[in-house]
């Protein structure tokens, strides 16, 4: 089934068959044409035959006797017999046969032969009649020729010269022989022919289909060798400049998609690419932080179901619907993101969209911190001046009355002037630190045994809140090179704030992991967590939880600013999460670092 549906195989068989009805119809107007000619060479011979035994009968020079001899002789040497009729009961015959046995009657009754007799015509048919043949009285197809006879004495007579149409038969035959034979051998011979021509015809199509195969899987090396300057060797050049044209179009567009994928890959931009049915086809890393922290806040839900944020999926429909740019703005774990989103077209019709995000939480926040910062300081130094001025007032005034009230108002006025001049040494130690002038003792710090006396250090503190302080310490297998002094004022900031921060009952875990190539931190509390508006905010200079969530005495609001900047300074990263109501997790991760020239 293969062969029929190849070229060779289509090219083929319709040579053949074109070759063999040609020949078909050939055959047979041959053999009915040659079949007429011997026909009528045959009747033309028998009646010039007829007519040579009447000239010798008609010839005065001759006898009877004689010319009947002559007759015989040409009667057997063309395989033909002659009947000479003189009435209905004398005739001469040229054979040998008995006499008494030749059926006069068929030449008076015969339509055709009788004219002979009684017109005096000339007549030359066939027929089935019953003539000696070969001795014996055969009825079988005969040719008959009949002319009438003028002997030399004025005597008048009918020759009928007759033989078996199986002569003309044999002659048929043998021609029919011919015309098959001939037509058998140009069958065959048109096959081989056939056959040849179209493997050499199809040859180059061949290996233009591997040259093919192999340009489908990317090797546009390939070449068609050029053999011909006919068409297929047209088509052969033009498939080799084809191939050519793929190598070098496919080269530029890995270019461009490479070139398209470092610039998705830097940019600061997120960008997302969905198809017609709102699937995620392209990301780039700001994109993946944005769908990461979706999912985290979504409790992983959204990444079994896989849909994207709401307000995403509905400016995507809009995308579709109207066929026009959107633009809109959604919240993430208290980072506020802008998002631009336009149609991909496939020629008339949208094929999906593009969404570009941009992280407008910075902007905010430095437009916020500018406005904010004076009046930050303001409140924070506002309170203690104007307790230091109010109870300076009421020593001088002699308002109190006692010693004991003098030493209280003074114990007052002294504590918030500490107060003042942490506030004011934390905020220069921060400016240090913003500006790079952060000094680091760098040292082999033994991270596990560290972390285990941080947790012991502050389970007094702890067990005053009434909260469960644990230690979730894994094994590290080498030191961290860091400033000892510096990481524990990390620890004392995250422990202290989770630990005022955590109802009673709670619990709070120092957890330390191992990684390649550095170790986290990690301060996890059950307590009633950050709202996600504030979330952005916390590692920024004087934010403070909700005072009603706030016990003991309350901070500057500076403690988590100097923690980010202490964990930059080592070439670390902090982060925090947290959900509503169920606790906070502040991640510091440090790097192992490298021991310190001596």
């Amino acid at each position: 089934m293969m062969f029929w549906r190849s070229v060779v195989g289509k090219l083929w068989f319709t040579i053949l068959l074109l070759v063999s009805v040609v020949l078909l119809i050939l055959t047979v107007l041959l053999l009915q044409y040659f079949e007429r000619f011997h026909t009528d060479h045959a009747e033309s011979e028998l009646l010039n035959h007829a007519n040579l035994i009447v000239s010798l009968l008609e010839d005065e020079e001759t006898d009877d006797q004689a010319a009947l001899a002559i007759s015989g002789m040409i009667s057997e040497t063309y395989s033909t017999k002659a009947l000479i009729l003189l009435d209905e009961e004398e005739y001469w015959y040229t054979s040998d046969e008995n006499l008494d046995d030749i059926p006069l009657s068929v030449f008076y009754e015969d339509p055709q032969l009788s004219q002979v007799i009684q017109a005096g015509e000339t007549v030359v048919t066939q027929g089935n009649y019953t003539f000696p043949i070969s001795g014996e009285q055969i009825s079988e197809e005969v040719m008959i020729a009949g002319l009438p006879v003028v002997f030399a004495t004025g005597e008048e007579g009918s020759l009928f010269l007759y033989q078996s149409h199986d002569v003309v038969e044999e002659a048929s035959n043998q021609t029919k022989n011919i015309i098959y034979l001939s037509a058998g051998i140009a069958i065959i011979l048109t096959t081989v022919f056939a056959f040849f021509l179209t493997t050499r015809i199809t040859a180059p199509l061949r290996k233009m289909r591997k040259a093919s195969l192999e340009v489908a899987k990317g090797n546009f090396d390939t070449k068609v060798p050029i053999l011909t300057n006919d068409e297929i060797g047209l088509l052969g050049i033009a498939f080799n400049r084809m191939a050519r044209a793929l190598n070098t179009n496919l080269n530029a567009l890995n270019q461009e998609k490479e070139q398209l994928s470092r610039i998705l890959s830097s940019m600061a931009d997120g960008v997302i690419t969905l198809d017609r049915d709102g699937s995620v086809m392209v990301t780039n890393p700001p994109a993946n932080e944005f769908i990461g922290a979706w999912l985290y806040e979504q409790g992983y839900e959204a990444e079994e179901s896989g849909q994207l944020p709401e307000k995403l999926q509905s400016l995507f429909e809009q995308v579709v619907t109207e066929e026009r740019e959107q633009m809109g703005e959604v919240d993430v774990q208290g980072r506020s993101w802008v998002i631009l989103m336009t149609p991909l077209y496939d020629q008339d019709h949208v094929r999906g969209a593009v969404a570009v995000l941009r992280d407008m939480t910075e902007e905010r926040l430095h437009d916020k911190l500018r406005k904010d910062f004076i009046a930050n300081v303001s409140h924070e130094l506002r309170t203690p001046i104007s307790m230091l001025q109010g109870y300076s007032e009421a020593i001088v005034d002699d308002i109190a009355g006692s010693e004991e009230e003098k030493k209280e108002l003074a114990q007052i006025i002294h504590d918030e002037s500490l107060r003042m001049g942490r506030l004011v040494n934390e905020l220069l130690d921060l400016a240090r630190m913003e500006a790079g002038h952060i000094q680091l003792n760098i040292e082999a710090l033994e991270i596990e045994e560290f972390s285990n006396r941080i947790v012991r250090k502050f389970q007094g503190v702890a067990k005053e809140h009434d909260v469960n302080l644990i230690g979730d310490i894994a094994s590290v297998g080498q030191s961290v090179y860091a400033d000892q002094d510096r990481v524990e004022q990390i620890l004392t900031n995250l422990i202290d704030n989770a630990i005022r921060h955590t109802p009673d009952g709670g619990v709070v875990t120092l957890r330390l992991a191992s990684y390649h190539n550095g170790v986290k931190l990690e301060v996890e509390d059950t307590g009633a967590g950050i709202p996600e508006e504030d979330l952005p905010f916390v590692f920024e200079r004087f934010y403070k939880a909700d005072k009603a969530r706030t016990r003991g005495r309350a901070g500057t609001g500076l403690g988590l600013a100097i923690v980010k900047n202490i964990v930059d300074a080592h070439r670390g990263k902090v982060s925090a999460h947290s959900r509503m109501n169920e606790g906070t997790t502040f991640s510091v991760f440090l790097p192992y670092g490298e021991p310190p020239e001596e």
